[in-house]
């Protein structure tokens, strides 16, 4: 496979450095590509003004001298430009003493007047006119150390072949593969080094679409047995229901009532809002399935929410003669429902990860759905389907994405979307506080308490920590209980034990509590319709998405919820990014914002654990490189005739298996 950096004759020092930077092999180096380049051109003397940048060459004409002072070393020497002597101080460069004297130097940096210069980089050769790489630093490795790494990397080691279809990049222009590693780290010129990112986008695009293929073909292959049960039967429990399917309730229900009883493995993505509707369609599916004769099993990301589910299902589903099991990690009687799970005395089961521990075993499991999907990755995939051979799959997410975004970035499951809300739901009014503090809305929160009404207030931290600045959840408590008597207050976060939190929660949703102060935990799944107002310290410090779902807690019935976002930032980009928030409701277009603003890997979490990463792509920006490579990559799979095409399938479907399924 890749050739391993121990087989090149690395110096102690490249080698410390690569374990630094967490590289391993010839493509791990040349993978690690520049995040900005620097193109310098010459500063004239007549245009040294004070305070601006400068760059030139020039001759050094005196040794540096270094003083330190604790941590800080401060260097002086002297460099001869345009027959002027200029005195030059840099910091934390100590081993400028190196440099000869009357050898030729490239100064970056500030001009102070009175021919003095405060540098912030220098070259020991003439860059100007140069395209200079920047690469990520970790503390003791400097730029010049990770280009010297690349650099012999890329004359010593020995890179992969490339595999791609040349036909592919003589159809988009595209110049070869070794090309554009080279110039990406050391640029030619500027036209080579955009066609090298056009290059290196396009082949990371195509193999990402190739693995989802090979990936969709090993969870939805042909020859699954078919599902038969009654649809009159189905209609019976739905009518149960105390309210009707939206119409994109009926049209997710009607995927999954098709996947079920058709020959291929079910693997369909089921988004929605917080309060769509997921669960009752998710329900529809699990009875389906034990018609048909097969287990089911609801998998959730906490134990609250697993409880939560499973009094939903027990109190849906048994009157029809399902019998329904809880299982997670703490549980008493855990041993008991594994041992009625191998046997078969339990229809449907409820419960977190340890569903799918290495001691469950299962009777007849045919439908797995985990909930909160953006929390599961390809690991877990593997490990549902090791306990069922005729197992289908149902994952279920609360952060909705736009189906262009979703197709590209789930392309190896079907997609469900469930964008419209059950009628009787309000929405949320929701008001950007620019003050990290409750004083100005205190009047308010009081008016919704005398009303009846229950409020969540959010930290982003547990304890006190000078360095990270934002309101603890435990001094919040403390600063709270009194300010908001007499109604009764408690407090909830992480380090609570299970018990702790569900007798909270258990009072909470029972009303003995009207104000519950609480991290994030209560961000997924807790249900308690009497709570319409909520109070979100720091709010910069969350995503829009994670925002939106948090809000999602106060819209669980007919009553509009009010939600404050309260925070001391002066950034106007922040106050832009949170007014989002206040002006729409719409998760799927609070999504896009919270991709375009903060990438994809923050807001699908573990979603592409474990498949081909994008270093240079950007799913949001890059839509040319991702429809062409997408189109590309259906060619190659279906053309597995064409010995090209079948070679780079096959060089993908390699590393797939070592890196990315496996």
């Amino acid at each position: 496979m890749y050739m391993d950096l121990s087989e090149l004759k690395l110096t102690p020092k490249r080698k410390e450095i690569a374990e630094k930077l967490d590289l391993h092999t010839v493509e791990d180096v040349l993978s690690y590509y520049p995040f900005r380049y620097e193109n310098y051109e010459k500063t004239e003397i007549k245009d040294f003004k004070i305070g601006n940048q400068i760059c030139f060459v020039g001759e050094l004409v005196s040794f540096p001298s270094t003083f330190r002072k604790g941590k800080l070393t401060t260097t002086r020497f002297k460099v001869m430009y345009e027959e002027e002597v200029f005195t030059v101080t840099i910091f934390n460069r100590p081993w400028i003493r190196n440099i000869d004297m009357n050898e030729e130097i490239t100064i970056i940096g500030r001009y102070d007047g009175s021919n003095k210069i405060t540098a912030s980089s220098y070259y020991t050769r003439n860059i100007l006119g140069s395209i200079i790489p920047c690469y990520s630093l970790k503390e003791g490795i400097a730029q010049n150390d990770i280009r010297k790494l690349i650099q012999f990397v890329m004359e010593k080691g020995k890179a992969e072949p490339d595999c791609m279809p040349q036909e592919l990049a003589e159809r988009h222009r595209l110049i070869d593969h070794d090309t554009a590693i080279r110039n990406i780290h050391d640029p030619e010129s500027k036209d080579l080094l955009a066609k090298s990112i056009s290059r290196l986008k396009y082949e990371e695009f195509l193999r990402f679409y190739v693995a989802l293929d090979i990936l969709k073909n090993d969870t939805t292959r042909n020859g699954k047995e078919k599902k038969v049960f009654s649809a009159d039967s189905v209609e019976r429990f739905i009518g149960s229901f105390p309210f009707e399917l939206t119409e994109d309730q009926s049209k997710a229900k009607d995927d999954i009532l098709n996947d079920l009883s058709s020959g291929n493995t079910m693997y369909r993505l089921v988004q929605g809002e917080v309060g769509s509707g997921k669960t009752a369609v998710a329900m529809i599916g699990l009875y389906a399935n034990y018609l048909a004769g097969y287990q089911g099993a609801l998998m959730a990301p906490t134990e609250i929410l697993a409880k939560q589910h499973y009094e939903s299902l027990k109190k849906y589903l048994e009157p029809y003669g399902v019998r329904t099991g809880l299982l997670y990690g703490a549980m008493n009687d855990e041993r008991t429902v594994k041992n009625r799970l191998a046997e078969g005395d339990i229809d449907i089961v409820v419960g977190t990860h340890a569903l799918f521990s290495k001691d469950v075993a299962y009777r007849k499991l045919g439908l797995v759905i985990a909930d909160e999907q953006h929390r599961f990755g390809v690991k877990q995939r593997q490990a549902l389907k090791d306990k069922g051979e005729n197992c289908d799959f149902i994952l279920m997410s609360a952060t909705p994405i736009p189906r262009t975004l979703a197709s590209s970035i789930y392309g190896d499951m079907d997609i469900s979307t469930i964008a419209t809300m059950p009628s009787g739901r309000k929405g949320c009014r929701t008001f950007l506080i620019e003050k990290n503090s409750i004083a100005d809305v205190l009047d308010e929160i009081k008016a919704h308490l005398s009303q009846g009404r229950q409020i969540y207030v959010i930290a982003a931290a547990i304890d006190r920590n000078d360095s990270y600045q934002a309101k603890d959840v435990n001094g919040l408590y403390e600063a709270l209980k009194s300010v908001l008597e007499p109604y009764k207050t408690a407090l909830m976060h992480g380090r609570l034990s299970s018990e702790e939190k569900d007798e909270i929660m258990d009072r909470f949703s029972r009303n003995e509590i009207q104000i519950l102060i609480s991290t994030t935990v209560v961000e997924v799944g807790v249900n308690v319709p009497n709570a319409t107002v909520m109070v979100i310290y720091d709010a910069d410090r969350f995503g829009l998405s994670q925002l939106h779902q948090l809000r999602g807690r106060i819209q669980r019935s007919d009553i509009e919820g009010t939600c404050y976002l309260l925070t001391n930032s002066k950034d106007e980009s922040v106050r832009n990014r949170l007014n989002v928030l206040c002006k729409t409701n719409d998760g799927f277009e609070i999504s896009y914002e919270d991709l375009k603003l903060r990438g994809p890997g923050d807001i699908l979490g573990t979603r592409q654990s474990g498949l081909p990463a994008f270093i240079l792509g950007n799913l949001i920006e890059d839509t040319r490189f991702i429809d062409a490579a997408r189109e590309d990559a259906h060619c190659i799979c279906r053309n597995q005739d064409r010995e090209d095409f079948r070679k780079y399938y096959e060089k993908i479907e390699e590393i797939a298996a070592a890196n990315y399924i496996s």
